[in-house]
């Protein structure tokens, strides 16, 4: 007598889309814990932030070294720089180069977290004066120290905050990155 083939015992072809996962050098542990919480709002996106010390084209030729070296690990590699007192041209010009997405906060990632409150559209004279106003909304706020669930519901009003802003003091590119980690 003939099998039957019975439909329900067939095995399946995995329909699960592989996740995507993106490599984040940035240049404090403010950025870093943000970028933590982010990602545990983003599954099944991988993003592994990377803290290293140094100027935002520096930064930008240690992500590109660290893609020379990956073995397929990574999808996307990006910086999170702030302009600070930097010359964030050769920044620019080194992500061109090798291929590196780069975020840019002007003068520094703290403009970001204060778009999560509210618009901010006078320019800030320094990273410190950037804090103070944050301390505004977040009066716990210190330097590498970050609770993200503070800022979670607030993610979509910063993103459509920043772009409204468009480039010079004050302004984040990090839209682009949450936009990346949260479209997967």
């Amino acid at each position: 007598m003939a099998r039957r083939e019975n439909s329900s015992h067939r095995r399946r072809t995995p329909s699960r889309v592989s996740a995507s996962r993106v490599l984040v050098v940035c240049c404090g542990q403010t950025e870093q814990a943000y970028l933590d919480g982010l990602k545990r709002l983003s599954k099944p996106v991988t993003v592994k932030p990377v803290v290293k010390v140094g100027s935002p084209a520096q930064l930008v030729r240690y992500a590109a070294k660290m893609r020379e070296n990956d073995r397929g690990g990574f999808d996307e590699y990006w910086c999170v720089v702030d302009v600070d007192d930097f010359d964030i041209g050769e920044a620019i010009a080194e992500a061109g180069a090798t291929g590196i997405s780069l975020v840019v906060s002007n003068p520094c990632f703290e403009v970001w977290l204060i778009l999560h409150f509210a618009d901010c559209m006078a320019s800030i004279s320094s990273p410190k004066a950037a804090a103070e106003r944050l301390r505004r909304h977040l009066p716990c706020y210190m330097k590498g120290m970050l609770d993200f669930a503070l800022l979670a519901e607030r993610v979509d009003k910063a993103v459509e905050r920043a772009r409204a802003l468009g480039a010079g003091n004050p302004s984040s590119d990090m839209w682009r990155l949450v936009e990346v980690v949260r479209k997967h």
